[in-house]
């Protein structure tokens, strides 16, 4: 398959920002090749657009599973599987903070928590114990927060997202006054233009 200039951008600078995450450039591109193309693709296929051995392109369609970011599926008349991933931005955004927090932020605050109950931990110096105590109870608070935001509809979830920047920018004093009209309003009443959930 021929790729547009346009998707072909999109497809190397998604395998560069992958490598920056921690995620194999191969990897990244595969996902960011399936969601511009919006429609599901062979091995083979992948394997000639994007000029990648096709042994690299099972082992990362593999991982992609693994992280439920791709679904084999199948056309009818065609025995070889197909790879789809989700259109829906939520929907991915979703996922990937799903599967991120099972695998990396969950096994640390467990691991935290343990550190804390040992009976070992009051032995070690009070500054260290206030440090290791203050960083599972922040990571606490962030797990709380994002299960809360996983539970989000995609529609409110923009809305808070939307929200919170509107409060950063008020709290700054980036959002400048609306001035007053003739008409006499109420210099404050910009404070009513804040999007509401």
């Amino acid at each position: 398959m021929e790729l547009t200039e346009i998707q072909r951008k999109f497809v190397v600078h998604w395998g560069e920002m992958g490598s920056m995450w921690g995620v194999n450039r191969t990897v990244s591109q595969i996902h960011a090749l399936l969601f511009a193309r919006g429609k599901p693709m062979h091995a083979e296929e992948l394997s000639e657009t994007l000029g990648v051995a096709r042994s690299n392109i099972s082992n990362s369609l593999k991982e992609l599973q693994a992280w439920n970011l791709v679904r084999i599926t199948h056309i009818l008349g065609d025995r070889r599987d197909y790879f789809e991933t989700s259109v829906d931005v939520w929907e991915l955004f979703r996922t990937v903070v799903r599967e991120r927090k099972e695998r990396e932020f969950d096994p640390t605050i467990r691991v935290l928590r343990e550190l804390v109950s040992s009976p070992d931990f009051q032995k070690e110096p009070a500054d260290a114990q206030d440090r290791i105590r203050s960083t599972m109870e922040l990571m606490d608070k962030l797990a709380t927060w994002a299960d809360e935001m996983l539970r989000l509809s995609p529609g409110t979830l923009d809305k808070v997202l939307t929200l919170g920047a509107s409060v950063q920018k008020f709290v700054r004093g980036d959002a400048a006054p609306a001035a007053p009209t003739d008409k006499g309003e109420d210099p404050d009443a910009h404070h009513a233009s804040l999007p509401m959930i």
